[in-house]
């Protein structure tokens, strides 16, 4: 093991490129933490023998660093998931037991534990509709984490991941009845153009509105 940590220590001096330095980075790391449970196995070893009781494997899990939030991931669907696909540098180096998720019916959290020294989560609530827990899932590939969120309602398309997504999004949407009569629709839309625009769009709005005025009186319609 030792030899191996060196060999790896010296292929770090070397390397320039960032993926294969994260992936050796990763490898020191775990290189070094057998070492430090073989040493603290074969310490505890001889004290029990001292006393005359049965030596048993002792490893002592490590202390990670701080947590980190994970806040940029992608995702997708298909007729039966919505794929929630997150980036992690090295995440297929560390044990299957270090990458857990949680499903709820509407929510799921991810942690991954002892990456490169720290830990990493992502709690997502509120999805947008109902999901399976015991059909829902978690796949680890190279430098990726992707959740399989079961759908309960096959076939269904989901256009946002969560319910306030949607809320968010259908605010920024123009809000005006479209059953009401529709030039009052286009007044509103007008109305909103001109309270957000600055003072060129403003004076574009009232040189048209001056001149419809104008038309009109003169008998022609034309806006």
């Amino acid at each position: 093991l030792q030899k191996d940590l060196d060999e790896v220590k010296v292929l770090l001096e070397k390397t320039t490129r960032k993926r294969v330095r994260d992936a050796l980075t990763a490898e020191k790391s775990k290189i070094e933490t057998e070492i430090k449970n073989k040493m603290q196995q074969k310490s505890q070893s001889k004290a029990e023998l001292h006393d005359n009781e049965k030596p048993a494997a002792v490893v002592t899990p490590i202390t990670t660093g701080y947590t980190v939030k994970i806040s940029n991931y992608g995702w997708d669907q298909s007729d039966k998931f919505v794929k929630i696909y997150i980036t992690l540098t090295g995440v297929h180096q560390v044990p299957s037991e270090n990458v857990q998720v949680h499903f709820t019916e509407r929510s799921f959290d991810l942690l991954v534990k002892n990456l490169n020294g720290k830990s990493y989560s992502m709690v997502v609530n509120n999805l947008l509709k109902p999901i399976s827990v015991e059909g829902s899932s978690k796949k680890v590939k190279t430098d990726t984490v992707l959740i399989l969120c079961r759908k309960k309602a096959e076939n269904t398309r989901w256009d946002y991941l969560t319910q306030v997504e949607k809320e968010c999004k259908e605010k920024e949407k123009p809000s005006y009845d479209t059953e009401t009569d529709p030039s009052e629709g286009l007044m509103n839309v007008l109305k909103k153009i001109y309270e957000d625009g600055d003072d060129d769009m403003k004076r574009t709005i009232n040189k048209a509105w001056v001149e419809s005025r104008e038309k009109q009186a003169k008998g022609d319609t034309e806006f």
